[in-house]
């Protein structure tokens, strides 16, 4: 069972980590719930790894992935939530592998349809999707390291703060976080080592937005 904060604070990581592809900050967190200090934010984590619902990554910074959503019930007291851990099996899904992208400088966009990856069905929404092994340490901070395999959602849209895979000038792709400035087009990486790079809109075509991470040990 999960407190109303308790659920509050899964939701809302859930939501961020669907809609940026990474971890809310702790101020993020404090905002959103409408605490003073962040040792609020690390009880209610606390709670949350306890029960189940939540997994610290300690190894990467501000990585937190949701194990399972609770389901509300009206019989329950009005600050309590139950939990339901039971989760329907269904066969992997496969996506192109499309080969590796630059999570550092630029490299030519890969174009390889001949691998496949198979990843859990519950990774995937609605919609078309590949997947891409990252070569680089540029987005590191955000939790995504050299050799990663990143699930990419295809769209030619994407929000401000969503990291991206980005085509620049019909030949190079990346991996960044976007800011849009105007007519120009701020490609951040998630590492201080790094610069950011602007270029104008008309050169840069997105190629879709993070929706997942899988990570070989």
């Amino acid at each position: 069972m999960l407190t109303r904060k308790q659920h509050k604070l899964l939701l809302f990581i859930d939501s961020h980590l669907k809609q940026t592809g990474f971890s809310p900050s702790f101020d993020e967190m404090r905002e959103a719930m409408g605490l003073r200090s962040k040792s609020g934010i690390h009880r209610l984590i606390s709670g949350l790894e306890e029960r189940g619902f939540l997994r610290r990554h300690h190894h990467r910074a501000r990585a937190l992935e949701v194990i399972q959503l609770p389901e509300m019930e009206e019989e329950l007291p009005t600050n309590v939530i139950r939990g339901s851990f039971t989760r329907q099996k269904q066969d992997p899904v496969k996506i192109p592998l499309y080969g590796r992208i630059a999570a550092g400088l630029p490299i030519e966009a890969l174009a390889d349809t001949s691998n496949s990856l198979s990843i859990p069905a519950d990774m995937l929404g609605a919609g078309d999707y590949y997947a891409l092994e990252v070569a680089g340490d540029s987005m590191i901070e955000a939790g995504i390291l050299d050799g990663d395999q990143v699930i990419i959602k295809k769209s030619d849209q994407a929000e401000n703060g969503q990291i991206i895979v980005a085509l620049i000038d019909g030949q190079e792709v990346t991996l960044k976080r976007l800011r849009r400035k105007g007519n120009m087009i701020a490609l951040e990486p998630a590492n201080a080592r790094y610069e950011t790079r602007i270029v104008p809109a008309e050169r840069l075509v997105i190629q879709g937005h993070l929706a997942g991470l899988i990570r070989q040990y």
